[in-house]
């Protein structure tokens, strides 16, 4: 059974971040960017968004560990902030994008959860699904708030620094994925019961 609701995570894991992604290319083409339309990144087809080790490998690697969370990511939508019609705000919008993006698919599925059970039909499996689908987006919007490349976090950070900042940035970006696994692996779990609060406040569970 752990194997069978772990996989269904997975799933509904994948087609988050897929929705994540089209937003950020969504939000770029309203700035006037086309490099994700043109790449054909517009689309709900999860093939075009898979990353190997954020969308497949992370997580099976969790899945198998029994870790007590669930995270992952999809190849980042592309774009060229040059052809933003507002180079610093287009930037913080397009990587705002997928976050509010999360953030709106947990808020509708938690409104399904409280609609459903005040008018008596909360069946057991429709429970299980927007649940799940509440509690992954939250992850998912929180996870990617962090400041760490190539979360979208770091991407309104440096956005906003002043230039004599720049430092941050390098090193970050130079440190990104040893940054990042240690914020995943240890980091992460101080952060668990503010995604156990944000749940229970949507959904009243």
């Amino acid at each position: 059974m752990y194997m069978v609701n772990s996989i269904f995570y997975v799933i509904i894991l994948i087609m988050s971040v897929v929705v994540h992604e089209v937003a950020h290319g969504i939000v770029a083409l309203w700035y006037g960017d086309q490099t994700a339309k043109m790449a054909g990144r517009l689309t709900m087809n999860p093939i075009k968004h898979l990353d190997l080790f954020g969308s497949v490998l992370l997580p099976l690697i969790l899945v198998i560990s029994q870790a007590p969370f669930l995270i992952g990511w999809a190849k980042p939508v592309p774009y060229n902030e040059r052809n933003l019609s507002n180079k610093k705000w287009g930037t913080i919008a397009v990587a705002s994008a997928g976050i509010i993006a999360n953030i709106l698919l947990a808020i509708t599925f938690s409104i399904v959860i409280r609609v459903s059970v005040a008018f008596g039909f909360a069946s057991e499996s429709l429970m299980f699904i927007a649940s799940a689908i509440v509690f992954m987006n939250i992850v998912l919007a929180i996870f990617n708030l962090m400041p760490v490349p190539p979360l979208d976090g770091s991407k309104i950070l440096f956005a906003l620094l002043p230039y004599k900042y720049k430092n941050i940035e390098v090193f970050l970006d130079k440190y990104a994925l040893i940054v990042l696994l240690l914020f995943i692996f240890f980091v992460w779990r101080l952060i668990s019961p503010v995604i156990f609060l944000l749940f229970s406040l949507l959904t009243g569970i």
